[in-house]
């Protein structure tokens, strides 16, 4: 699951800006890795895979001094350039050549004089000895250097979003690093039977809805029937309302009774308008009790028609136009 990373060593030709920096098939370094009985491996798919990421890099790979770029955040020491290539390219039953290799002067100089002799590229592989990436080179006089392999793995650890994605599952399979397939199976495994019990539960549910807690939820039914009781109860009121205001003032005369209708209508839409009505209205004394003063129609005494003009003229009613008349 977790790509290593090598330093492999070769012999720097002068020829051209060509340089080799991977051999074809299965090889392995001058002091023995990958381990005994391993190897490293580099056909035609791996090197296809490596010349499409080498021409899709904004920045040229760099070939430097002794892998000082690897060392320098530990020795602190600057790690300047001895080359620079961009273009890769495959040949069967030769390797891996960079084609378009550019050295610095300083660099031409010593390897012309003898000085550096060795390249040693930077490469990751997976598990099974595949090169998988290539990262950079140096110019070196040792086949091997110690330690530089985990010095690599910290510096290009994890470098592509295959690699980080990869962690993740990992993660999510809790699995730890360079896991077994068995494991990788059982873990997959767990997820799915988690998953499916999952998927289950939320099927159970969707099929049968729990039934809502009576101490915390009233039935629809129940709220409806009380909402209904409400509005009869409130018309109910409102109605009393209206036949006790019409009933008073029609006895002290503050409405007519053929404002009546009118009245209860206007009540019927809004009661406070009509008691605002009746409050405001002022009696009307004459439409406040009976003319005969309680007397049969038959008993009653009739003016005539001067004193009823009469009566008008004075603002009296006939029963006070009667009493003064007695008393005259």
């Amino acid at each position: 699951m977790k790509n290593r990373f090598a330093l492999c060593t070769f012999e720097i030709s002068t020829s051209g800006r060509e340089l080799q920096l991977l051999p074809d098939g299965e090889f392995s370094a001058r002091d023995g890795r990958p381990g005994t009985g391993k190897s490293w491996r580099l056909d035609a798919a791996l090197a296809a895979a490596l010349v499409q990421e080498a021409s899709q890099r904004r920045t040229p790979y760099v070939i430097d001094y002794e892998h000082q770029t690897l060392n320098s955040e530990q020795n602190g020491q600057p790690a300047p350039a001895a080359g620079w290539f961009k273009t890769l390219d495959y040949r069967p039953g030769l390797g891996l050549f960079a084609t378009d290799v550019e050295w610095t002067a300083k660099a031409q100089g010593m390897i012309a004089a003898g000085e550096y002799k060795f390249i040693s590229p930077v490469f990751a592989y997976d598990a099974a000895g595949r090169v998988v990436s290539l990262h950079m080179a140096a110019l070196t006089n040792y086949p091997a250097l110690d330690g530089m392999a985990q010095l690599a793995a910290a510096k290009f650890s994890p470098q592509t979003k295959e690699q980080k994605m990869i962690k993740e599952l990992q993660k999510l399979l809790g699995l730890q690093d360079d896991p077994t397939e068995p494991e990788i199976a059982t873990a997959t495994a767990a997820l799915q039977a988690r998953l499916d019990a999952q998927h289950g539960e939320i099927a159970a549910l969707k099929a049968a809805p729990a039934k809502a807690d009576p101490a915390r939820f009233v039935p629809v039914e129940t709220v409806e029937t009380i909402r209904q009781e409400l509005a009869v109860l409130k018309a109910e009121a409102c109605q009393r309302g209206i036949d006790v205001l019409v009933a008073t003032a029609l006895q002290d005369g503050r409405l007519l009774p053929a404002m009546e209708a009118w009245a209860r209508e206007l009540g019927a839409k809004d009661l406070a308008a009509l008691k605002s009505y009746v409050e405001q209205a002022q009696p009307i004394a004459a439409l406040s009790g009976t003319q005969s003063g309680g007397k049969a129609p038959e008993q009653q005494q009739r003016l005539s028609a001067e004193e009823q003009t009469a009566c008008r003229l004075l603002n009296l009613t006939e029963a006070d136009f009667l009493s003064h008349k007695k008393g005259a």
